[in-house]
């Protein structure tokens, strides 16, 4: 590629774990890629770190608190600097940029990648609410405006790339992979007791503290669940989930002559992230490569829907379909930040989730509208129960 080729990246969620480790992959190879957009929420230390180092055209802060200390900061250089949830929105409809990679965690980044869809944008996707909360809406404004989404959860990253060159082929079922988190094999007396520093000790992949307590509670798996029936435009009965401790392969992908195809490699996000960027090629890296010989042994297991009942929720809510899991997401995202606040227990999330979605009307075909009431009242009633213990 030359200069003129160079993709443009946007960074929405620039200081969080994949924004950083994207930022990693841009200055290994900056003959292909640019950063000109860097969005934080609230860590303007890191944003004005990375944006002195890395020149972008914009810098958004969330917190508007800290829109001085940036603006400041960056006084010196030709980048501008806005802040607000308005200003994300604003900026996602710019033609500053050619994809943006979705990385703010959770709801938030649903309107800003609505934005960048609108403004024909393609989509590296790390941000797995946004088609756990409005899949339909979001699957079919992207065909709508011709914008592709390339996923880079390694799961849905790995269906992606066994899904390359097979077009018209049917998929009889994907086979989604989970590590089963810190407390595999651990009974519901055992979990009763796990506080927050526990849950936040991932056994194979370094992630913020939120999909790093959705993996303690196997939610992150039910969140890539829905995901993946949204990305790959399957049924519910379509998805299987394996517990694969050594996460080592990704995903796979059973076809219809059944014949499997399996995504492996050492679990390392920069891959994926890289993928995603560089679509359709692959690029050379330096990451650690798998040996076959440690660990030598893979193996496979049906997850404990019983004790991780998150899962279970989680394939409820698809079932269900609708508006359930944007009221399953909003409650876990409260559930999950109360008890990274010490002020519930690990099993307590689950209790949380299962209620709100017992509480919370039901609305079998929702507008975007819908969406954003039910995002918001689901918060609610998840509140009002956490108060309670």
């Amino acid at each position: 590629m030359t200069n003129k080729t160079k993709k443009r990246i946007a960074i929405f969620g620039s200081t969080g774990s994949i924004g950083t480790q994207a930022l990693d992959v841009i200055a290994a190879n900056p003959e292909l890629f640019s950063a000109e957009v860097l969005t934080a929420m609230t860590n303007d230390a890191l944003l004005i770190k990375q944006a002195l180092a890395f020149q972008p055209a914009i810098v958004v802060i969330g917190d508007e608190k800290k829109y001085p200390i940036v603006k400041e900061a960056l006084s010196g250089t030709d980048t501008q600097v806005y802040c607000g949830e308005k200003a994300l929105q604003e900026v996602a409809s710019m033609d500053v940029y050619d994809m943006m990679l979705a990385a703010i965690v959770g709801y938030a980044g649903l309107k800003p990648t609505l934005m960048a869809i609108e403004a024909g944008k393609a989509i590296a996707l790390a941000n797995k609410e946004t088609l756990v909360v409005a899949g339909d809406i979001i699957i079919r404004k992207a065909m709508e405006f011709r914008v592709p989404i390339i996923p880079v959860d390694s799961e849905h990253s790995a269906i992606f790339q066994c899904l390359v060159g097979e077009g018209r082929n049917k998929i009889e079922k994907i086979i989604l992979t989970a590590s089963g988190g810190p407390f595999l094999g651990r009974k519901p007396n055992f979990l009763m007791n796990v506080k927050r520093e526990h849950a936040l000790q991932h056994p194979n992949w370094s992630m913020g503290a939120k999909i790093t307590i959705d993996s303690a509670t196997l939610m992150n798996k039910g969140l890539e669940v829905i995901e993946a029936r949204w990305l790959f435009n399957l049924k519910p009965e379509q998805i299987q989930v394996v517990i694969h401790p050594q996460s080592i392969i990704h995903s796979m992908v059973q076809f219809e002559d059944g014949s499997i195809k399996a995504q492996m490699g050492l679990p390392d996000m920069k891959l994926p992230i890289q993928y995603a960027m560089a679509f359709p090629q692959r690029i050379p890296n330096t990451f650690p490569r798998y040996n076959f010989k440690q660990p030598n042994t893979l193996q496979f297991d049906e997850p404990d829907l019983k004790t991780f009942r998150n899962l279970a929720l989680a394939l409820e809510a698809m079932k269900q379909g609708g508006n359930m899991p944007c009221i399953l997401n909003a409650a876990n995202e409260i559930a999950v930040y109360a008890f990274l606040k010490n002020r519930i227990g690990f099993l307590d999330m689950t209790d949380v989730v299962e209620k709100t979605m017992q509480n919370v009307a039901h609305i079998a075909e929702p507008t975007l509208e819908d969406y954003f009431e039910t995002d918001g009242e689901a918060r609610t009633f998840a509140d009002s129960l956490i108060q309670m213990y």
